[in-house]
């Protein structure tokens, strides 16, 4: 249960590019530039709960890996999709961005792409 834990993001890397580049207004990617978004996994075998607590909401998707799940994007859209595990590394493509995890040493990476820009999340267990 590698991924299992409480994360505090410590960097990030091309955070307003991306995030304007899904469509995420200026106000709101203006209010969470700074703030220590918290990402708390529980994984049980192949079934996750993962959530990330934003400054204006908490996100949380429940997926099964390999089976079709409903999940939500940072900006409240519904869709459905397959998340797989290979090598380590969780992999989901949400309607405009492919996202991947995992963990390295003790930390979360978490890069999200679209469009050819990618924003790197690394986040420290807390």
């Amino acid at each position: 249960m590698a991924f299992n834990g409480k994360y505090e993001i410590e960097s990030q890397e091309n955070y307003d590019e991306f995030l304007k580049k899904i469509g995420i207004p200026d106000d709101i990617i203006e209010k969470g530039r700074n703030f220590k978004i918290v990402t708390e996994v529980i994984q049980n075998g192949n079934e996750f709960t993962w959530s990330q607590v934003y400054p204006q909401k908490t996100m949380t998707n429940k997926f099964v890996i390999d089976q079709e799940s409903e999940m939500e994007t940072m900006a409240g859209k519904k869709f459905k999709a397959t998340v797989t595990l290979e090598g380590g590394k969780i992999t989901v493509r949400f309607p405009n961005y492919q996202h991947t995890a995992e963990i390295s040493g003790d930390k979360l990476v978490e890069c999200s792409t679209s469009g050819g820009v990618t924003m790197k999340r690394t986040s420290k267990r807390i």
